[in-house]
């Protein structure tokens, strides 16, 4: 599956399967053998609960011993973090 171009002669685009995907992660107290969430039969679509990629980074930095939200850094007087306001840890995945 890729991009479909509207305009003649412009190839398509690699943007397939943008809106879901699989990692596996081992280590780091993850419970093994689990799937946390599902696809679609043709693997394009999630088919049940998304996570957003601030909530992913906040998770393996969890993983890894790390808190998210003390990872704050100051740029032009806004503080900022790699899991912007909106990151969560997904426990579920830790045994």
């Amino acid at each position: 599956m890729a991009q479909k171009s509207d305009k003649p002669n412009v190839p398509v685009g690699r943007d397939h399967q943008i809106e879901a995907f699989t990692m596996w992660f081992a280590g780091g107290e993850v419970k093994p053998g689990q799937t946390i969430e599902t696809t679609n039969d043709p693997g394009c679509l999630a088919t049940g609960e998304s996570w957003h990629v601030y909530d992913l980074q906040a998770t393996i930095l969890y993983a890894l011993g790390l808190d998210h939200e003390q990872l704050t850094y100051r740029l032009q007087g806004c503080d900022f973090r790699l899991t912007d306001i909106h990151g969560e840890v997904k426990h579920r995945l830790f045994s």
